[in-house]
């Protein structure tokens, strides 16, 4: 089985934002009463949809955290990407060689994604219509649903698509979706069917179409 296509996660895959971003969400989660640091909070959420973080936060607190909780965290989290983010190492070189269609499909909103590629030198390698929100779609990860809609916006089977994943979580998206899934920087156990991917510039060469990959 070959691939044709590859479906990237955005956050902690090609840019590298998830420590800027819980950073953020510990910052506005404090003036409430709740202390946690950075670590915890990416090992809690990362991969995470913002509703389910919330939830959690609140259920911690045993109160309810303002309408305008999210709101808050966004903003600090943009002005966070605005003066720090950096693409992951290699992302821009990968996506300068590989030959296949590509796209990228994250559980974060449409403004966050299109700001971390604007601001990390990414947008040029992605076109409109090779963006795709979990917002847009209704399904966070692990739930297939966003990988899967990609795949069909592509016009490629899911069994000839490659994810490429930071977390557990979108690891299990694309496992559950029937692709062929690649685990940046893995930090967990390896379930049987996944790649390890320890840097993303090896990804081009791992698709080339000479090397087969295992259905």
């Amino acid at each position: 089985m070959y691939i044709e296509a590859v479906i990237f996660d955005c956050d902690g895959t090609l840019v590298d934002s998830e420590r800027l971003a819980n950073a953020a969400l510990v910052e506005c989660v404090a003036p409430f009463g709740l202390r946690m640091s950075t670590d915890d909070a990416m090992q809690r959420y990362v991969g995470g949809k913002m509703a389910d973080c919330v939830a959690d936060l609140e259920r911690w607190l045993g109160r309810r955290l303002p309408d305008s909780f999210v709101t808050k965290v966004r903003e600090k989290t943009a002005e966070a990407f605005r003066a720090h983010l950096e693409p992951v190492e290699g992302a821009p070189e990968t996506l300068a060689m590989l030959r296949l269609p590509y796209c990228v499909a994250s559980s974060g909103p449409m403004e966050k994604i299109a700001l971390s590629l604007e601001v990390t030198g990414l947008a040029p390698f992605f076109t409109s219509d090779r963006i795709f929100s979990a917002y847009d779609v209704g399904c966070w990860k692990p739930d297939p649903g966003l990988f899967l809609h990609a795949a069909k916006a592509m016009g490629v089977a899911p069994n000839r698509c490659a994810v490429v994943e930071d977390s557990l979580r979108g690891v299990e998206a694309g496992t559950n979706a029937g692709m062929h899934t690649f685990w940046l920087r893995p930090d967990g156990p390896i379930p049987p069917s996944v790649v390890a991917l320890h840097r993303l510039k090896d990804l081009p060469e791992l698709l080339a179409p000479t090397t087969p990959i295992s259905a």
